[in-house]
């Protein structure tokens, strides 16, 4: 089963990292190196990345037959994806752990963040009449 993990920040929490310590940023990339590592090791890591700023992002639609691109998202969103895992596991349990993980990363201090991050699993493609 495939599963996308989510890791959703508050607009607030997102730019308040900018201004942890030096030694707080590195042990927060750290854990986050190692925690991708150990999923490959694994064999369950698919796919993450971490996002840019909202301010960097665009809405796209379709509108007579060209992209019609403006900002977004919103600032008045108050929450904003800044990463992303594709996981592959045995079962949403795992999937669960797995995420809970990704949530335990360190913040100043070494306090876990307990970041909020969304599991949602991966839909295949719609059945074809044979």
């Amino acid at each position: 089963m495939r599963f996308m993990l989510m890791m959703h920040v508050g607009h607030d929490d997102g730019r308040e990292v900018l201004e942890w310590s030096q030694t707080d940023i590195a042990n927060m990339i750290e854990f986050q190196r190692s925690f991708d590592r150990e999923l490959e090791e694994n064999g369950e890591m698919v796919f993450n990345a971490g996002l840019a700023w909202p301010d960097q992002a665009r809405i796209v639609r379709h509108a007579d037959g060209a992209p019609t691109v403006s900002d977004g998202p919103f600032p008045e969103g108050r929450e904003f994806l800044i990463g992303f895992w594709v996981v592959e596991c045995d079962s949403e349990e795992r999937a669960y752990a797995i995420a809970a993980k990704a949530s335990s990363s360190p913040g100043p201090g070494g306090a876990p963040t307990d970041v909020p991050i969304e599991v949602r699993p991966l839909a295949g493609p719609p059945p074809v009449d044979a």
